[in-house]
């Protein structure tokens, strides 16, 4: 499986803010971008004025980045997005939202999206009471999130669930901290995805 590979805080100062991708360092001085706010490379306090296809580019770049997902995944999610009624970009904006790895970051229980994709695949959570090891797994309204009871034992998990209990659980969770579970009420309206960026310019930049 194709991933990225090279250091995840260029991806953030490249963008010019936090992705989050490095979960609590993020919060933290220790954060790259707290001390270099400009693109890394030779030239990159020195950007030029951007273009009309670039700010398209750098949109579509930067959601990709913020949820860890690849070219080719991306833009089948921006085809599944356009078959839905609605906005294509705030429908492609809940579709990431609902992968599996999205939520249980949403949930606190990783640290970052990143680590959650990892739990996923070594089958740490289970979505109506089945294991679900696919990351990209998109989960829908009425289903159950919820920790491994195995995995609920282990220190490990109980120091996560700990570190990441002060972050918020968005409002279209249901979330049940007693059992480390989550139902999935409804998927998230645009207000509610804190992602800074103009969905418009990747529906543009795709509509070429």
């Amino acid at each position: 499986m194709a991933r990225y590979t090279e250091a995840v805080c260029r991806q953030c100062r490249r963008e010019g803010q936090k992705l989050f991708l490095k979960g609590e360092k993020c919060t933290t001085d220790k954060c790259p971008i707290s001390k270099r706010e400009y693109a890394p490379g030779q030239h990159g306090q020195n950007r030029k004025k951007i273009s009309e296809y670039g700010l398209q580019h750098r949109a579509k770049m930067k959601t990709r980045r913020y949820y860890g997902v690849l070219e080719g995944q991306f833009y089948h999610y921006f085809e599944l997005a356009e078959k839905k009624q609605g906005q294509t970009g705030e429908n492609l904006l809940k579709i990431l939202e609902s992968r599996l790895d999205n939520v249980v970051y949403r949930m606190g229980l990783a640290s970052s999206r990143a680590q959650a994709r990892q739990f996923v695949v070594h089958g740490h959570y289970t979505v109506d009471g089945k294991k679900v090891n696919i990351p990209s797994y998109l989960v829908k309204e009425g289903q159950v999130v919820a920790l491994s009871d195995k995995s609920k034992t282990t220190d490990s998990f109980k120091t996560i669930v700990e570190a990441n209990s002060g972050r918020p659980v968005p409002m279209w969770l249901d979330m049940d901290k007693a059992n480390l579970s989550a139902k999935v009420e409804r998927l998230p309206n645009r207000e509610e995805i804190d992602l800074e960026v103009e969905e418009t310019l990747i529906v543009e930049l795709y509509s070429k």
